[in-house]
């Protein structure tokens, strides 16, 4: 059989199995040996100890687990409470403050924990029933925390963009300064939404009452402020600092980070031996699962490469009109079409290696186009049917919202993340004017 019709039966194969609900590492093994096996016998044996090697031996893998830990740690300091309160109190009487808050919270958040599972679960119970309460739209609110929640996996450090720095033979520096910009304007496409849907549904947001608003003296406030914001923000700047600035290698800036996160959590006493080691055991379960993942895509990329799968897909884009800009636009609805089924690790290591040649070949800037690629996985934690952000929410969420209200809440700002899209393919220095200014 020829190799390109094998190929075709590796693809076919992965995809099966992940229908029928194989987990993913195991999906790109199996797949890559049978069909690997089929293409070229035992040789692919004798290539798979070196690549393995090549994975576990990387330096920069030992960010994940000190990231992990960190974004981990900081769920346990109850973050995201304080800082609700704080930012709705300073929203004044603004329609939508509290929501504004939420957006405020998940950019923080996601540049100290990174964790989408931990931050919308968190921002889920700690925020929908006060809003609720408050006399807010639960289409809105949900959508509000959902799409807030996502935000990690753009806003730096984030394991995104360090599993894309290893697939695009990036460095994980300049893709963290990369992503500050679009990660940003993200968050202010969220906000400026809420402000509008503010002004014209004004009964759907209300502000935080008056008579509340006053019980706290402005310098109470500012005092709380100052509390509240400054270990995390401190945190932030310099785990991110450290690296944009090129003091530390992202790994030494991890551990700086794991270390802070233990001071943060110890200054707020909320450090004991039982939240130690619930963090130590989230910690290593979600770092095993991404380097398994990690190893088993080595299985699947040799065996598709070594069937001649590269040369399948540069005869498809040929087949595309339009030039580059074309190609860079079907791989964008490739993986916007993905995310509905599929988790973003998944995507990373099935379109992103496969097409990747073809823009390298075509000299396309790989900093913009990864983060045209990380904007575009943002989706795929918001789209129904398979969004993990839905999921999340709706095992927190009180029995009056309805899956319905979680799935029209987030239609909106799916639509603000494709603007995002087209926003930083139309203007490519969001992506690249950073990295550059700061000589990356």
């Amino acid at each position: 059989m020829a190799p390109e019709w094998l190929a075709l039966g590796l693809l076919g194969g992965f995809f099966l199995m992940l229908m029928i609900g194989i987990p993913v590492g195991i999906t790109l093994a199996a797949s890559g040996f049978v069909f690997g096996f089929l293409g070229f016998g035992e040789t692919l044996f004798h290539l798979l100890p070196a690549r393995i090697y090549g994975v576990v031996g990387n330096y920069q893998w030992l960010a994940i687990p000190l990231f992990v830990f960190m974004g981990v740690m900081l769920e346990k300091s109850r973050l995201a409470e304080d800082l609700l309160d704080v930012i709705g109190h300073l929203a004044g009487g603004l329609r939508g403050g509290m929501a504004l808050g939420i957006i405020g919270v998940g950019v923080l958040m996601g540049a100290t924990t990174g964790i989408v599972g931990a931050t919308v679960i968190t921002l889920g119970l700690l925020t929908l029933p006060t809003l609720l309460r408050r006399g807010y739209d639960p289409a809105i609110a949900c959508g509000a925390i959902c799409a807030s929640g996502t935000l990690g996996q753009i806003i730096p450090p984030s394991l995104v963009l360090i599993l894309l720095s290893d697939i695009m033979q990036l460095s994980v520096g300049t893709l963290f300064a990369a992503a500050v910009m679009p990660g940003l304007l993200l968050a202010g496409l969220y906000a400026g939404w809420i402000v509008l849907m503010g002004m014209l549904r004004p009964d759907s947001m209300p502000p935080v009452p008056l008579e509340e608003r006053n019980a706290l003296s402005r310098r109470d406030l500012w005092l709380r402020v100052f509390k509240v914001a400054l270990p995390p923000v401190a945190l932030v700047v310099a785990v991110l600092g450290s690296i944009i600035g090129g003091v530390a290698a992202p790994t030494e800036a991890a551990s700086m980070g794991a270390l802070g996160s233990l001071l943060v959590v110890a200054l707020a006493r909320r450090l004991s031996l039982d939240v130690l080691r619930e963090v130590m055991r989230s910690t290593t379960r979600i770092s095993a699962m991404v380097l398994f993942i990690l190893i088993c895509s080595q299985v699947f990329s040799l065996a598709f490469r070594g069937l001649h799968g590269e040369q399948l897909i540069e005869d498809l884009f040929a087949l595309l009109p339009g030039g580059v800009n074309a190609d860079i636009w079907f791989l964008m609805a490739l993986i916007f079409v993905l995310g509905f089924f599929l988790e973003w690790i998944e995507i990373s290591y099935i379109a992103v290696p496969l097409f990747l040649p073809i823009f390298t070949a075509a000299n396309v800037d790989p900093v913009w186009l990864a983060m045209l690629i990380t904007v575009n996985l943002q989706s795929s934690f918001l789209t129904p049917p398979f969004g993990w952000a839905l999921f999340f929410l709706r095992g927190v969420a009180p029995p009056e919202i309805t899956t319905r209200h979680i799935y029209m809440g987030v239609l909106p700002f799916v639509g603000l993340q494709v603007a995002a899209i087209v926003l930083v393919f139309a203007f490519p220095a969001i992506a690249t004017w950073l990295p550059k200014a700061i000589g990356w």
